[in-house]
């Protein structure tokens, strides 16, 4: 038995024995005692971070479903017949199905601990937890509204969160956001330290900088980060990738420039967007599948490779479409534009064309159509790295029908000599 630790946060050498435990079937107490830990804490980690790996295709889990006969119609629950299907391994001591003697042949739902997901995923939240209060500026002011006229009164913090339960925080939370000046962003009705009644004793803090923040989950990155990008990509060195940014100069007006590199042939594509937010990255990538065709698109797109801006986290939606998979996704390290190097490249050629501080529309980026005639010219240029080639004449003789419909597009070849890479070709 290990020494006790409890009130200790579980380390990752302590995560790899329970799931060693749970693989050998050893009880949720065995694996409490060997790690000093309560069986409790145990119990609540595995339950927490298990993941379900495989969906029971029936529509409830029925124990007596191998008894139905040939062509029978499930109808769950209300089936007379139906019998609950209930598993000590899985349901209640180790809680998950490592190591399980049945897991092939397993037809119902299955659960499995992996100490390195469940890690990655206290790390995440550990780390987001400190930064920041999780709220938006108008939840604040909200705090702020209700708050501010009961300390007028000499009311205690204490007091006011037990009076009004609505406000969904403790004691401490509400002087946390006092002391870190939280509640001040609401003008001459917010609320500071000196609205305490023991104000001599509590000095206001300097306001920190985004002290506001509406937290997001950053389970997306799981399974998708840049060293799951290079074991993937060691495990399946045939499949092609493309890299995928955005470029554009206002944040306030756009346009927004949603960039894709197709690596197997130099080839750049961008489409034009008004907003920029996750569901229009989404959208452009659905709207990529359209032009290219699911068949053309699953050959060709088979992995993408982008940044963590926040117009990117729909993990879910980039890789499927109507619930398949259509390609894999993965992200960059923080400040790591090197790791999708190519495609900066090119944004160095697009700013060529659109340089930084100008006002793109005024300069002529108007719409799909201007952006089609400046990646046109792009890719119409010869490449050293291509021996020679333009990657539009690359991908014409690699695969000329991928080219085909980026051509019924508006995506042209321009002769050499006519190529322009200057602002006013947008004129």
């Amino acid at each position: 038995m290990a020494e006790s630790n409890k009130n200790k946060h579980l380390t990752h050498e302590e995560r790899k024995i329970i799931e060693f435990g749970i693989r050998s079937g050893a009880t949720q107490k065995a694996i409490a005692d060997t790690i000093g830990k309560q069986k409790s804490t145990v119990g609540k980690e595995i339950k927490n971070h298990r993941k379900l790996t495989y969906k029971c295709k029936l529509p409830v889990e029925c124990a007596d479903y191998a008894k139905c006969k040939p062509g029978h119609k499930c109808i769950g629950a209300k089936c007379p017949k139906f019998v609950q299907f209930k598993c000590q391994r899985r349901d209640r001591s180790p809680g998950a199905c490592n190591g399980c003697k049945t897991f092939l042949n397993c037809r119902f739902n299955k659960y499995q601990y992996k100490a390195d997901d469940a890690q990655y995923e206290y790390r995440e939240t550990l780390v987001d937890s400190r930064v920041g209060a999780n709220l938006l500026t108008s939840e604040a002011a909200e705090i702020s509204n209700i708050v501010a006229p009961l300390l007028q009164k000499g009311q205690s913090p204490y007091t006011i969160v037990r009076n009004h339960p609505e406000l969904g925080i403790c004691e401490r939370t509400l002087y946390n956001y006092i002391d870190n000046d939280v509640l001040h962003y609401s003008g001459e009705s917010g609320v500071t330290v000196m609205d305490l009644r023991r104000k001599v004793g509590r000095r206001p803090q300097q306001k920190k900088q985004n002290a506001l923040k509406k937290r997001e989950s950053r389970l997306f990155l799981q399974n998708r980060t840049y060293k799951d990008f290079l074991s993937y990509r060691e495990s399946n060195p045939e499949m092609r990738v493309v890299e995928m940014d955005t470029v554009y100069n206002s944040i306030e007006t756009g346009p927004f420039i949603q960039t894709f590199k197709f690596l197997e042939y130099g080839f750049l594509f961008a489409l034009y967007h008004e907003r920029l937010n996750a569901a229009e990255m989404t959208k452009g990538v659905d709207l990529l599948e359209e032009i290219l065709t699911s068949c053309l698109f699953y050959k060709n797109v088979q992995i993408i490779l982008t940044d963590r801006g926040s117009e990117f986290t729909d993990a879910e939606g980039i890789e499927k479409k109507d619930g398949n998979l259509r390609t894999r996704l993965f992200y960059c390290d923080p400040q790591a534009s090197h790791q999708k190097g190519s495609l900066e490249n090119n944004h160095i050629e697009l700013r060529y064309i659109c340089p930084k501080g100008t006002d793109l529309k005024e300069l002529g980026l108007t719409d799909q159509s201007k952006l089609n005639l400046a990646i046109s010219h792009i890719n119409s240029a010869r490449k050293e790295h291509l021996h020679g080639k333009s990657p539009i004449e690359l991908m014409q003789f690699l695969e000329p029908e991928l080219f085909e419909h980026f051509y019924e597009f508006g995506i042209c070849k321009i002769e050499g000599d006519k190529v322009i890479l200057k602002p006013y070709l947008l004129k």
